[in-house]
């Protein structure tokens, strides 16, 4: 079920209501905030195409503390759809793109090259990041030549590239980069720009989880195609050059029909009976999954999750389904011991509305093979915030104004303006955020990963996303460290922050 333009201010105005009748509070969390984007192009048979996996970025040079990456954002074609070339943006030419592998304590610097037709802004999500290399939306890289009359932050323009400094002060995580250009960011990550950033540590290393070839990334988001292959996104100016936003009946967000893993269309992956890692991560637009394995294993739960957002759980917490918003991630453990070899298990979506959006991707059970794995029951001790330790109390209400004739996404009533900063947390002191909205926002903070105070199963560890549901209020507890600066917080459906549903706040010293 998908939120259709007709249908939101039905659901908006009616929602208090709504969830004071029994049963029906399920009933508005199940929806889709987005409007469903179909193909025209001949779709392949889901499990033909096998799971390709994004080659690691290879390091340009070393000193003794810190990797160098260079890496290029370029236009190019590449074959998502069988026998169909596909116009992309992608860093190296790549959808998705390198993957980088850091190392907690050892700097990172990527140098990001322009050579796209429009701007971009690099943005590490989940990265604890100085203001200067955060990827504020403002702070813009031109391509050689461009001009317009987009102006950055504290005159913070580069023309050709940009190079980003990441210190790594941070435990091992599963992060990742992506486009995250003012008004923009919606339309330049669905053509392409996204990809892993994997960080590791001792502690990680330690653990006799999945490793190697059975640590793998499962980049997975939903689009939608033209008859020649074309992304087909619908907005205001194609260009990607003045105006922003979509098409009035797709601002709650653009749902494709095609599911994507790691760029393949419902691919099929080779298995042995053996325990694997899988750090999933979803890049979607605005699509939610709930995702399932068909068959279940005859015993113990289909996922055991070892990773939140911000890195290891304390200990492994089982799960049946996977409820994974934009931009959340996963580290899970599936155990295809748990399989006759030659069975084939099907990732599912429950929260799928269209035929294609229902199955994500197979696994086939190939031989057995020997494995020294094995889930242990403490992960990880990492600092429990407690409420009596927030300082500081902010309210942020994420929901739909009328401004100046128009109905726009907002927080607390106002339109993001970069010039603006809505809060000045101190940094080290510990402050609850209460975040209150009307339909699904996948609410996302910049610098510091925070604590939810809410029991649900895509709450556990550290997280930089949390999935505030229709008509919900949910706290947050964070600490904000080491820099102080400029950053944001934003709704992770990408339409939504594209308009405007993103503001400013400055950590002070």
């Amino acid at each position: 079920m998908s939120v259709s333009r007709r249908g939101f201010l039905g659901l908006a105005g009616g929602l208090g209501a709504a969830l004071a009748l029994p049963g029906c509070a399920a009933l508005v969390r199940e929806v889709q905030t987005g409007e469903l984007l179909r193909s025209t192009a001949k779709l392949p048979r889901p499990f033909s195409v096998p799971l390709p996996i994004p080659p690691v970025a290879t390091r340009s040079r070393r000193t003794s503390d810190i990797d160098f990456y260079d890496i290029t954002a370029r236009e190019t074609e590449a074959e998502i759809l069988p026998g169909v070339r596909t116009r992309i943006l992608g860093y190296d030419g790549i959808f998705p793109g390198p993957t980088i592998v850091s190392r907690r304590g050892r700097r990172t610097v990527v140098r990001h090259a322009n050579e796209l037709t429009v701007p971009m802004v690099v943005h590490l999500h989940g990265g604890h990041t100085p203001p200067e290399s955060d990827g504020f939306p403002v702070d813009l890289v031109f391509p050689r030549g461009y001009e317009s009359p987009e102006s950055g932050h504290d005159g913070r323009i580069a023309r050709g590239s940009r190079q980003y400094s990441y210190p790594m002060r941070q435990r091992a995580a599963t992060l990742w980069y992506h486009d995250h250009r003012m008004d923009f960011t919606g339309p330049q990550v669905y053509r392409g720009l996204a990809g892993f950033h994997l960080v590791h540590d001792d502690e990680e290393d330690a653990l006799p989880l999945p490793k190697g070839d059975h640590d793998v990334p499962l980049m997975i988001c939903d689009r939608a195609f033209d008859e020649d292959g074309t992304f087909l996104y619908p907005s205001l100016d194609p260009a990607l050059r003045t105006r922003r936003g979509v098409a009035n009946a797709y601002m709650e967000g653009v749902l494709g029909d095609v599911v994507l893993v790691n760029g393949a269309p419902w691919p099929e992956m080779e298995v042995t009976a053996t325990r694997y890692r899988f750090r999933i991560l979803n890049a979607s637009n605005a699509r939610r999954y709930r995702l399932a394995l068909t068959p279940k294993p005859g015993s113990g739960s289909p996922f055991v999750q070892v990773g939140s957002d911000g890195g290891l759980l304390a200990a492994p917490h089982e799960l049946g389904t996977v409820p994974i918003a934009p931009a959340e991630r996963f580290d899970v453990v599936i155990d295809f011991s748990a399989y006759p070899v030659g069975s084939t298990v099907t990732l599912t979506n429950e929260l799928g509305d269209a035929e294609g959006t229902t199955q994500v991707m197979r696994f086939r059970v190939t031989r057995k093979e020997k494995d020294d794995s094995r889930v242990p029951a403490k992960l990880s001790e990492f600092e429990v915030l407690r409420p009596e330790q927030a300082k500081v109390e902010r309210r942020f209400r994420f929901g739909r104004d009328d401004l100046s004739q128009h109905q726009m996404w907002t927080i607390n009533g106002r339109l993001f303006d970069p010039a603006r900063m809505d809060a000045r947390p101190r940094l080290g002191q510990v402050e609850r955020w209460r975040f209150v909205t009307d339909l699904h926002h996948p609410v996302h903070l910049h610098l510091d990963s925070f604590q939810v105070q809410r029991d649900a199963d895509n709450d556990n560890g550290w997280k930089d996303t949390v999935d505030v549901r229709p008509g919900e209020v949910v706290d947050v507890l964070v600490r904000f460290t080491d820099y102080a600066g400029a950053y944001v917080f934003h709704c992770h459906n990408l339409e939504h922050e594209d308009m405007a549903m993103m503001a400013a706040f400055e950590t002070v010293a």
